[in-house]
């Protein structure tokens, strides 16, 4: 006998972009196996039947989730070493974390803007500090039009985010 989840307006079709997009992000499939648990619980017992977006609102509710995680942890260990001031250090404070993971989104959103030239140049010079001589090899091109690639995304990249400066 097969045991069949309700559809919930399409919220389990997510659920492997969840973990990929969370792995990524935690570096750790575990994790984000979690966090996508945590996710799914929270989402049914909520009134997941006014939501219009189910993609957008499970991406939410896990930042959501990981925030507060992030700052539970945080807590604990401000208690445990007795004196640590949120304000001073910006990798605890939680504000940083969440305008960190905005940004991170607001790239990968860009990214997937572009041509996927565009976007390989840009993740293999620098996410994998590969040489442009070395990408253009890759990709059958010359230098000069991997330059151009670049040049295009990174001017994408900044008017899509020029707001998200802090």
């Amino acid at each position: 006998m097969t045991l069949k989840l309700p559809r919930r307006h399409g919220f389990f079709e997510h659920y492997e972009e969840l973990v990929g997009t969370w792995t990524r992000r935690l570096r750790n499939r575990q994790q984000a196996e979690d966090l996508a648990h945590d996710t799914f619980v929270r989402v049914l017992e909520s009134d997941s039947a006014v939501v219009q977006q189910p993609r957008a609102y499970l991406h939410q509710t896990a930042r959501n989730i990981a925030v507060d995680g992030y700052r539970r942890e945080d807590r604990r260990g401000a208690m445990e070493s007795e004196a640590i001031d949120l304000s001073e250090s910006p990798t605890g404070d939680p504000e940083h974390f969440m305008h960190a993971i905005q940004l991170a989104d607001s790239i990968e959103q860009a990214l997937t803007e572009l041509p996927v030239n565009c976007r390989k140049v840009f993740v293999w010079q620098k996410i994998e500090g590969l040489t442009q001589a070395e990408i253009a090899e890759r990709l059958g091109l010359s230098r000069n039009m991997v330059e151009k690639y670049m040049i295009r995304t990174l001017r994408h990249l900044r008017d899509r985010l020029e707001g998200l400066q802090s």
